[in-house]
């Protein structure tokens, strides 16, 4: 899936943007799609916190973002920094006392508040002292009602007045010589489209849990919240450990007492089979089968180094090497909205540290470059000659997870 946005910027008097209003959109199409404003708002906001960094939409400037009545009173603005953000009230918003509260409370804790599309009534005055931007529609907005809101806003100098639906040069000449001081509209751009490859809660939270099995001591008490928030995730872990496989005398009751049961080996095994089959369920096999190779034969490899921190980090390592592949995205994007260590990313990203050499002899061996693979062995201290057995065993490995992970499809 992706996720989808667009960005407008906003101008100042001397043609340089000063903030970019982010838009709604649910698709490749450069229009909103015509969905309930809440709704809208919500996606906009999750898609701020799971697929891109609101500095990244914005272009590291101001997002000005849409905000109803229903998001205000929820306290969604709460979720990101006054520093990135500038909120802005929708106009099918009608002045009153919840909205009145809501704008005092956000003033408080140092957002700026903007009114937008706006139209002047005489309760919009109880507002002021806490608005920073009141944006004008110049296209529906008749001159005369533009002047006496100029005049009934001379007492407060710190509100700014954002002309939007620019579209001639004439125009904007004009709304200069009024005192507007931002501009926003096609005479300047058209809103630019964004697109990030959308993860979902499920496959994040999969994710965030592989990271913390990396440890050479996994913390039960962080794992099994994490778990308890995903009723799917929750019920695979309980029926996986109740599975055949572990000839266990006593059923498993709670997610504590599974993960407690399993142990770290068994845990990432199940959490790698997870992802491989959330991930990809349209991709060939072939690159799921490969990560999982890979996976295991840079633990293994790991293992046999002089150095036995890594071992934890180099599962990962090797299941995250074909994700830009299986997602169909840069591993530089990826890595940037995946919860996984520094040393996993720079190794995937930038292709340093230890990391990277392991991934590079597991690389090489696929690629019978045995020169290469017997040097990079030797900067990490392992006896080349166990390359064989290693990967042997990992394609054993591999085998064994696929099939467990056929049985799961199936049901």
């Amino acid at each position: 899936m992706n996720f989808y946005a667009a960005r407008q910027p906003i101008f100042d008097i001397d043609n340089k943007p000063i903030g970019y209003e982010i838009l709604f959109r649910n698709g490749p199409n450069n229009e909103f799609p015509g969905i309930n404003a809440d709704k809208a708002t919500s996606q906009l906001l999750e898609g701020s916190q799971f697929y891109f960094e609101l500095e990244e939409l914005s272009n590291h400037k101001p997002a000005f973002i849409n905000f109803t009545l229903n998001t205000l009173l929820l306290g969604y603005p709460f979720m990101l920094s006054p520093k990135h953000m500038v909120i802005e009230v929708v106009e099918s918003i009608e002045p009153g006392k919840k909205l009145l509260d809501c704008t005092k409370a956000l003033h408080k804790k140092g957002y700026r508040v903007a009114l937008d599309h706006y139209r002047h009534q005489a309760a919009w005055r109880h507002f002021y002292p806490y608005i920073k931007y009141l944006k004008i529609d110049v296209a529906t907005t008749p001159w005369p009602e533009i002047q006496l809101i100029k005049k009934e806003i001379q007492p407060h100098k710190h509100i700014q007045l954002i002309a939007e639906k620019v579209e001639s040069h004439q125009q904007l000449d004009q709304l200069k010589a009024l005192g507007f001081e931002f501009f926003q509209g096609f005479y300047f751009a058209k809103p630019e489209m964004l697109k990030s490859k959308m993860f979902s809660a499920s496959e994040l939270s999969i994710t965030k849990l592989l990271s913390e099995t990396a440890n050479e001591y996994v913390d039960v008490k962080r794992l099994t919240p994490i778990f308890e928030r995903d009723v799917n995730l929750s019920y695979k872990l309980l029926r996986y450990t109740n599975s055949a496989i572990f000839k266990r005398r006593t059923k498993i009751s709670n997610i504590k007492q599974a993960l407690v049961t399993l142990g770290n080996q068994e845990l990432k095994k199940f959490l790698s089979l997870m992802f491989a089959a959330q991930i990809s369920p349209d991709k060939p096999a072939e690159l799921i089968k490969m990560s999982l190779t890979r996976a295991r034969f840079c633990e293994q490899l790991a293992l046999n180094a002089d150095s036995k921190k890594y071992v934890g980090p180099a599962f990962l390592t090797g299941m995250m090497s074909l994700i830009d592949a299986i997602r169909d995205d840069s591993m530089e994007n990826i890595m940037g909205h995946l919860p996984l260590v520094d040393s996993i990313k720079q190794a995937l990203v930038v292709r340093e540290g230890p990391l990277a050499h392991l991934l590079l002899i597991v690389q090489s061996y696929e690629q019978a470059d045995w020169l290469t693979a017997q040097k990079q062995c030797r900067v990490l201290n392992i006896n080349p000659e166990i390359l064989p057995l290693i990967y042997n065993d990992a394609l054993s490995w591999c085998d064994e997870q696929m099939q467990v992970l056929a049985c799961e499809t199936q049901d």
